[in-house]
């Protein structure tokens, strides 16, 4: 009696950049192995919440969002020819300003929208060049990819453990 084997799917060979943007992509959307992505880890936090230090000397949710929003917009524009610079305090941890429900949507808004442009940018950018570096002064684009996206579970696990407070009965 013959059996037949499991037959074997062709898989798809994945570039390096694009196995980067998947990992980029769970990180902040979800999927991600280690636990929540910085999306999942944000859903249901309000203003107030966001906008509430409940570590004294330790960063607010909401501030936490807009440093994340920075470094994201700060490795695009290297990856798209900046020169590195040394990055001033308020553009590592821009202020927060107003904190009403509409505020913190444009903030939520802001981080979506520079998450997605460096999702676009990392799917069009040549896998052959992941070893150089992206601009002047700055590192390698392997180097800056791979620090985007520990830089997003890092501060998504600080998140979680500050929402905590929020949640706990």
């Amino acid at each position: 009696m013959a059996t037949s084997l499991p037959v074997e799917v062709p898989s798809r060979k994945m570039r390096e950049t694009e196995r980067i943007a998947d990992q980029l992509r769970r990180s902040f959307h979800g999927e991600s192995w280690h636990g929540p992505s910085v999306k999942e880890v944000l859903a249901g936090i309000a203003a107030v919440q966001a906008a509430t230090r409940v570590i004294p000397q330790a960063h607010t949710i909401w501030e936490i969002v807009l440093h994340i929003t920075a470094w994201k917009s700060i490795v695009r524009a290297r990856f798209l020819g900046e020169p590195a610079k040394k990055i001033s305090p308020e553009e590592d941890w821009p202020p927060v300003g107003e904190t009403s429900e509409g505020a913190w949507s444009s903030a939520l808004g802001k981080l979506e929208q520079a998450h997605l442009c460096l999702e676009e940018l990392i799917a069009k950018f040549p896998a052959e060049k992941l070893d150089e570096p992206v601009a002047a002064g700055a590192p390698t684009a392997y180097h800056l990819l791979h620090g985007i996206i520990q830089h997003d579970l890092y501060h998504a696990g600080q998140i979680a453990l500050l929402k905590k407070q929020f949640t706990a009965s």
